[in-house]
């Protein structure tokens, strides 16, 4: 077997990015944003995006911090999950769907919490994904209140992806809640580890 055309397929298969499929077994420790939570597993903390959905931005006030409201109370500390594992993002977050009974993600799109990521639905069951979006449409759910849905969260971040001023680093910054305003206001760098939180060593500090 020639395993240099193996790994070649394999790489087109995938991109650039590390994939697999895994099954692990973790606890929830915090949940920074509607797509994105901290877990434990044995020792390791893991920061864990979920595959197939994106939930409003923080910024995209209030259904950004609803999204984050609603995953709370779906996932809240000490719940234990089943994380469905696909891949590892360029951030170097676990990408996967999380599980409590049923699948966390496509819970959170049937609410009206977040959006299909239509970018990034293989892996997961795109049917039962599609289904649940236009099922929260019709009932007019969460961010489908307003007619055709809030901005998407894709474009929200195309559009905040310069942003005018100067370029912080978090010992620059002062204190723990102006990381998070100038999070808010889309500083995305800030957050280097894409779980919701800016210049994390800044907390305790003011």
């Amino acid at each position: 077997m020639n395993w240099r055309w193996v790994l070649a397929a394999i790489s087109v298969l995938f991109g650039s990015g590390q994939a697999w499929a895994e099954s692990l077994r973790a606890v929830v420790v915090s949940v920074g944003d509607g797509d994105t939570i901290r877990v434990r597993r044995d020792a390791q903390l893991l920061t864990v995006r979920l595959a197939c959905i994106d939930a409003p931005e923080t910024a995209q006030q209030p259904y950004g911090q609803q999204a984050r409201q609603a995953l709370q109370q779906r996932l809240p500390v000490g719940q234990p999950v089943i994380l469905e594992v696909q891949s590892s993002d360029r951030y170097g977050r676990t990408v996967a769907e999380v599980f409590h009974g049923g699948s966390v993600n496509l819970s959170m799109v049937l609410a009206g919490r977040a959006f299909v990521y239509h970018q990034y639905l293989r892996g997961c069951d795109a049917g039962a994904y599609l289904d649940a979006e236009a099922q929260a449409t019709r009932q007019r759910n969460g961010i489908w209140q307003v007619p055709g849905g809030i901005t998407r969260p894709w474009d929200f971040r195309r559009g905040r992806s310069t942003v005018a001023g100067r370029r912080w680093r978090c010992r620059e910054v002062g204190s723990y809640d102006r990381a998070q305003q100038l999070l808010a206001q889309g500083h995305r760098y800030l957050d280097g580890d894409g779980d919701g939180e800016a210049c994390e060593s800044l907390r305790g500090g003011g």
